[in-house]
């Protein structure tokens, strides 16, 4: 693990083939763990993590404070409501009073772009030793979801061994809403880091063609892309042409207020023709897996019968997976503030 490098974990981006070898080993580790008797590891034991949501949640918030808990560390969970933030504190100011406190490691999720990268330059810049782990950002990034998707996916495929080779030359398809959706945006750094090849699919209002080339250059402010050689990005707007040939389909929530945008005609209609059903994964010609990452809208994005079908179904799979992986992202942050000089 001496290898890593990352200070903070922001986007997927940023991150070379040996950083996913590494979260995924790691994960691996943390999942083979006893579900009985001792089930904490004292390795952050004294440390201090809080989690900043800023923006409702259930299932990254949840993991992330079990996460934690299982390596011992103390948690703070932060409420906007019932924050001096409705008495006109900043953001900012907000956050340094917990680092004030002794936080180290700080999950951050918020509705607006940025605010995790734009926080945790501000706390490098006043000289805190403290990492941020971004939890979700408006349309940008969802690091901790991207990694642990790839973790199922790469159990699925070699569950003795699951290393980004696992997924090398494999077929994934993304159903849904694409343009809204950061948990897309993480994966298709993920995935197509580890030789995946990525077909995006649904509506043209939802899926522009210009995704086609949405990781053939470094985001704004990284000088390279630290993958050498990535899969590819195809847009289709036919899911029965995008399915044939998938090794595995993921499906994303259609948020219904994009109805109100005129950006969908009817529900009925979308379920007609990108919803996924159990005869229509027939179209991939075998029986492939079938991720979401919650929470689902039975009878939209799939069949009620197709969701609880667990031989293809791996969203449970999903939210079981997010707990070690989310305590691998600690467990290596953690080492990086240790490895942070002392404050003089």
């Amino acid at each position: 693990m001496s290898d890593w490098t990352h200070r903070h974990v922001l986007d997927l981006a940023a991150f070379s083939l040996d950083d996913y070898t590494t979260v995924l080993e790691l994960a691996q580790r943390f999942r083979a763990m006893p579900t009985s008797g001792a089930r904490k590891l004292p390795a952050l034991q004294g440390r201090l993590v809080t989690t900043l949501f800023f923006e409702p949640s259930t299932r990254t918030r949840s993991s992330f404070e079990l996460a934690a808990r299982r390596l011992s560390a103390d948690v703070l969970s932060f409420t906007p409501g019932s924050s001096s933030l409705s008495k006109g504190e900043s953001l900012l100011d907000t956050v340094r009073t917990y680092v004030a406190m002794g936080a180290e490691l700080l999950v951050v999720r918020h509705r607006a772009t940025a605010v995790p990268q734009h926080l945790a330059e501000a706390l490098d810049a006043s000289g805190g030793r403290v990492a941020v782990l971004n939890g979700g950002d408006g349309l940008h990034s969802h690091p901790s979801q991207g990694l642990l998707d790839l973790f199922t996916l790469a159990r699925h495929f070699a569950p003795q061994s699951p290393t980004p080779e696992a997924l090398r030359g494999r077929r994934i398809v993304i159903v849904g809403d694409v343009l809204h959706s950061r948990v897309a945006r993480s994966n298709l750094w993920a995935l197509t880091a580890c030789g995946a090849d990525v077909v995006l699919c649904g509506p043209p209002t939802l899926v522009p063609q210009d995704f086609a080339d949405f990781v053939a250059a470094p985001p704004s402010g990284q000088r390279l892309d630290p993958v050498v050689e990535r899969g590819t990005v195809q847009v289709l707007h036919d899911l029965d042409d995008a399915l044939v040939g998938a090794d595995a389909v993921m499906t994303l929530r259609l948020q219904q207020e994009r109805m109100q945008q005129n950006l969908l005609t009817s529900l009925d209609g979308y379920h007609q023709r990108y919803g996924l059903s159990q005869r229509r994964l027939e179209r991939c010609g075998r029986p492939v897996p079938v991720l979401h990452p919650g929470p689902v809208n039975r009878g939209v994005e799939m069949t009620g019968e197709l969701l609880d079908d667990t031989s293809v179904s791996l969203v449970d799979e999903q939210v079981c997976n997010g707990i070690p992986v989310r305590m691998a992202l600690l467990y290596l942050l953690a080492g990086a503030v240790s490895a942070l000089p002392a404050q003089v």
